[in-house]
């Protein structure tokens, strides 16, 4: 099984939507794994996993915000799938 190490700003929509499906009311002491790097660098992170694939997503305050905020973008959709969204009307002159 493949093992990637990912940071917050690279994170896939994928690896988001397992991430608040696995952690809905966030992250906890219990679920984060300590090691260190080939620079022996402390890392702390979360799992995930595929079929194929163990993601570790290193953990920071920067992470909890945007598992929070993409959380909140999925509540702006209604039961049919619309979004609540209005787009600017355009306003060029044919």
């Amino acid at each position: 099984m493949k093992r990637v190490i990912v940071d917050y700003k690279k994170l896939t929509n994928e690896i988001l939507t397992m991430l608040v499906e696995k952690y809905p009311d966030g992250y906890g002491d219990d679920d984060i794994i300590r090691f260190r790097n080939a620079n022996n660098e402390s890392i702390e992170a979360v799992e995930v996993r595929t079929d194929e694939t163990i993601y570790l997503v290193k953990v920071s305050t920067k992470l909890a915000d945007t598992m929070e905020n993409f959380e909140e973008d999925d509540d702006d959709f209604d039961a049919e799938g619309n979004d609540d969204l209005q787009l600017p009307e355009d306003n060029e002159d044919a």
